[in-house]
């Protein structure tokens, strides 16, 4: 079928569609260039290849810790200290010591007066403020302040030497508002026979008296009862309590102690 025969059967077939015939080229021509596209990733052709695991590294050794270097120090010229003279305590006079230590004296609340002494067994006499038939008994005392409280204990001389240390007297002088160098530690050197007031006065001004144990100062053997603050001839306060030892371990006790020193000085 020619072509014009062609064109006219397909003219037929589809209605209102212009239909070209493009005739047989004679000889090849060059082909038109392509518009430029858009480059396109490259695929390989071949085949994928199955993932081969790779070994693992061998781990490193660890790294030893980074150490600062040790800078020495400059060295630096001492110094020379400053001379100081030394300081120099003032001369004072043992009037105006003992003058100064008085101003620390407690002030004494109202008391009762001391009941007459029973009478004496025959052969005794009642001691006196001023004489004694135990002015003989020695004493030793610790402390510089004469004209401040006495305490009275009975104690070898070892254990007498370490009580300025000791913890309980120490709590009640400081509930007291007071410090150990405002008193005057007093102790009875026989086993049984008190000391006389007359021999403590010849050497102490104090009128306050605190007795840690039995028959420890002779006026105030028959006339006083432990745990009761009373006035002895009108000008001494005294008041007798357990010894010591016994009193750090017992709280019944620690506390008649401490109502009959707020009842002696009203604190």
């Amino acid at each position: 079928m020619d072509n014009a025969a062609t064109l006219a059967f397909f003219q037929n077939f589809y209605t209102e569609a212009s239909l070209y015939v493009v005739s047989e080229p004679t000889a090849a021509l060059p082909p038109a260039a392509a518009p430029a596209a858009a480059p396109t990733p490259s695929v390989s052709a071949t085949a994928p290849q199955p993932a081969v695991a790779r070994p693992e590294p061998a781990p490193l050794p660890p790294m030893p810790p980074a150490v600062a270097p040790v800078i020495p120090p400059t060295p630096v010229a001492p110094v020379p200290p400053t001379p100081v003279a030394p300081a120099v305590a003032p001369a004072v006079a043992p009037e105006s010591a003992a003058a100064g230590h008085a101003a620390v004296t407690l002030t004494l609340a109202p008391l009762p007066a001391a009941p007459a002494a029973p009478p004496s067994q025959p052969g005794r006499v009642q001691p006196t403020p001023t004489q004694s038939p135990v002015a003989h008994i020695p004493f030793s005392t610790l402390g510089s302040n004469f004209g401040g409280l006495v305490i009275l204990v009975r104690l070898p001389e070892a254990q007498f030497r370490k009580l300025p240390r000791n913890v309980f007297l120490n709590n009640l002088l400081k509930a007291l508002r007071l410090i150990m160098e405002d008193v005057v530690l007093v102790n009875v050197e026989h086993d049984s026979y008190p000391v006389a007031l007359c021999s403590l006065r010849q050497h102490l001004a104090a009128r306050q008296f605190l007795a840690f144990g039995k028959n420890l100062l002779d006026v105030a053997v028959y006339t006083t009862q432990p745990y009761e603050p009373v006035l002895l001839y009108g000008d001494t306060a005294f008041l007798g309590a357990s010894e010591i030892e016994m009193l750090e371990y017992d709280a019944g006790r620690k506390k008649k102690l401490w109502q009959s020193v707020q009842r002696m000085f009203g604190v």
